[in-house]
Parts: structure tokens; sequence; C-alpha cells
């Protein structure tokens, strides 16, 4: 993410078997429903179906690329002063977001227009952007002593952009599993919206359109495609690509804008030609797709001590960000230790520790009336529901015995 950091119901037929699921929630981070809500929809009056474990995989993923997040937030101060820093910066930006929006993708497939799936997007994602688009707007009047700063909800600042950028990309889900080549159609219109200055800052559509690509190749994905790259000889390859990767990154870091990285202005905007949006725009998203890849490659598969943070990398990643702005409106980055190398080690463990503990059940618990906010009062109750609801109870034998009758067999007629 840049000046930067997941949710709907998804129907459980059409997502790989080892399909991730939160045990207590419903929100739709990363497009997964819970087990009570896969019970119901299975539609069995008997025993329910057992919930599907978690994959450990997926949820490990998206801790690490939400540690890396954190990361990069911490070495943006430090870039001026070091080419060491700077060069990580660019390396993890290039492929950190890419791979949380194919997860978030991935998990997108089966996302329709169905109500329980539709009021989940609103309670897991739209409420949560108006409620941090307001916090984070009232935190910088204080922190940063500007009473100016507006409270806009189609100017997302600092963080909110992912929340309204997801809300666009899964609302127009369906379009794209219409569409006979999604991927290609997804980068032509990156592609215009990088050579496209007058698309304004309204709900933050450069970056909302130029990240598309990534989102819609997560909808294209399948299960054998990460079983590809989860093989030994992937991880292998992965080390010499990186490698290969931070050599670039250091070349690159003194000659490059990084502002690249961050899509969320056109090429006339950066002060470059028009035709070098497209070049860069296609040029990144291939670099990101092969960095996305060996990130996923070295994702380890099997259950780990954090692997039960992955459910909370939205919280994490939207509360660390009151920290990250907080220490440049505080000038902590002033500190004479934070510019030396051993500072920045110290700097890089302080934010992975910071978005660990924001990632931790307890955490989840106090700010889950933001993040995932109850709101049955604020939707119509489901007529076709009730419905089936009264007929199933008008079909069912009452439970009191009938005088004179068996009250385990029917009446009968004489």
């Amino acid at each position: 993410m840049t000046d930067v950091s997941s949710r709907t119901g998804i129907r459980g037929a059409e997502l790989p078997d080892a399909q991730p699921v939160p045990a207590a929630r419903k929100s739709d981070e990363d497009g997964h429903s819970s087990a009570a809500t896969r019970s119901k929809a299975s539609g069995g009056e008997g025993a329910a179906k057992p919930a599907k474990q978690r994959d450990a995989f997926f949820d490990n993923a998206k801790y690490l690329a939400i540690v890396l997040v954190a990361m990069g937030h911490a070495w943006e101060p430090l870039r001026d002063g070091s080419r060491a820093a700077s060069a990580l910066y660019i390396a993890v930006y290039t492929f950190h977001m890419p791979a949380f929006i194919i997860i978030s993708g991935y998990f997108s497939r089966s996302f329709d227009m169905r109500r329980d799936r539709l009021m989940r997007l609103v309670t897991g994602v739209a409420v949560p952007y108006v409620i941090f688009e307001v916090a984070y707007s009232l935190f910088k009047r204080w922190a940063d002593d500007d009473p100016g700063h507006p409270i806009s909800l189609l100017d997302p600042w600092y963080l909110t952009w992912f929340l309204i950028a997801l809300f666009i990309w899964r609302i127009t889900t369906p379009l794209w599993k219409l569409v006979r080549w999604p991927v290609p159609l997804s980068l032509a219109i990156a592609v215009l919206a990088s050579v496209s200055p007058d698309i304004g800052d309204d709900l933050d559509l450069q970056r909302v359109l130029q990240f598309l690509p990534f989102f819609v190749v997560g909808l294209c994905l399948k299960p054998e495609h990460f079983q590809l790259v989860r093989r030994k000889e992937a991880r292998l390859l992965a080390v010499p690509v990186f490698a290969a990767a931070l050599v670039f990154a250091y070349w690159a870091a003194p000659r490059m804008n990084a502002a690249w990285f961050y899509r969320r202005d056109s090429a006339q905007e950066l002060g470059a030609p028009a035709w070098s949006g497209g070049v860069m725009t296609l040029a990144m998203f291939g670099c990101s797709i092969v960095l996305a890849a060996c990130f996923f490659a070295w994702v380890p598969r099997r259950h780990m001590w954090f692997t039960v943070l992955g459910a909370g990398t939205l919280y994490g990643y939207l509360l660390h960000g009151f920290l990250a702005k907080g220490s440049r409106f505080w000038d902590w980055y002033d500190a004479d230790w934070m510019q030396q190398p051993l500072g920045a080690i110290a700097l890089t463990l302080i934010a992975a520790a910071i978005i660990t503990t924001l990632c931790t059940p307890p955490v989840q618990r106090m700010f889950r009336f933001a993040m995932e906010p109850k709101m049955e009062w604020a939707f119509k109750r489901d007529a076709a529901a009730l419905a089936k609801a009264e007929a199933r109870a008008k079909r069912e034998p009452t439970d009191q015995p009938t005088s004179g009758r068996d009250a385990t067999s029917p009446a009968r007629r004489h």
C-alpha cells in the first residue's frame, strides 16, 4: 500500500476445498463467509455440515503481507537518508499491495447480488469506510493542528482508499465474471487511467482503476494456480528472482519516482509524458505479478504461531495508520538514532510488533463495533425468507399429543 493495507459472503461450493473461514465473524474482508452462514445456505434441515477449516496458507499470506505494509510505512521517512531503505521500500511496494488484492479477488469469486452478501458488503466495507474516514480526518485535525482539514467521503484520506476500492471491485465482480477476457480488459482500463489526469481525486478512482487488474487476476485464479507456486521448485526459483529485484531496486532508488508504485496519479501528474503511463503500468504489472508469485512461494503452508492473526489483518491495517501518521505529525523521526542502521532495524522490528499486536483477537473484539457492526435494524426483513419459514412451520407436525392417539403416529380419519 502507499500512503497506505478484507470482505463479502461467498457461496461455499464455488470456493476452494480448504478455504479460510473466520470463526467469529461474517465480514467479507477477504471474501470469507462464516460457518454458520454456509450451514444455513446448505438448506439441510438435518444435522449441519461440519465447518471447513481455514487454510493456513492464506491466513499466513495475509498476515505477512500486512507486516510488509507496516514496515514499508516505517521505512518511508528514512528513504532520503538511506539508499538501502529506499531500495527495500521500492521492492516491497512492488508486490505487497498487489498480493493482498489478489487474495481479496480470489475470495470474491462467488460474490453476487444476493441479499445477505450485499448486506455484509455494506456492514463489512462501506460502514467501516465511513467510520474510519471520519476518524482519520478528526485525527489529522487534532494531531497535525489542522482544523481546516475537511471530512469528505468522496476524497478518501490515507488508508481508507482500500475500503472504497474493495467496495467498488466487489460490486463489479459479476461483470468481470461475465466478460470473455477480464484480465486484458482490466489492464486496458488501468492503462487508460494512467494517462487520464482529469479523473481527479473522487473516491480515489486512480488507485481503484490502476490496482483493478490484480483484483481481476484473483477472480480468475483457481486453487491449482496456488499449488503451482507452493512447489519446492517455485520456492527455490524465488530466491534469485528476489535477489535480482533488490539489486535493481538499489540501482533505481535514486533514479526513479517511487510515486509510480502508489498508483494514485496519472503519468502527466507525475511530470512524465503520457505514453510512459501505459508503459509503466504494464511493466509494473508484470513485475508485481512475478514478485507476488515469489512471495506466495515463500508463505508457509502449515499452521504457524501467527496464522490466527490472518483473520484480523484489516484491523491491523486501519488501526496502525494512526501511529504511522502520528509519527510524522509528532516528529518522531527527528531522533538521531532512527537515522542509524541499527535504528532502522529497530524501527522495522517495532513496526512488525505493533501491526502484529493490532491483528490479535483481543484488539478485534475491542474494535468490532466499528469494523463489523451488527446492523440488522438498518435492513428490511427478507419477505421471501419469512414466507418460507412460515410455510415450513405449518408443514411440521405438532409436538403436542392428541388425546386417544399415539403422539408419534399421524392422525387417521375414520
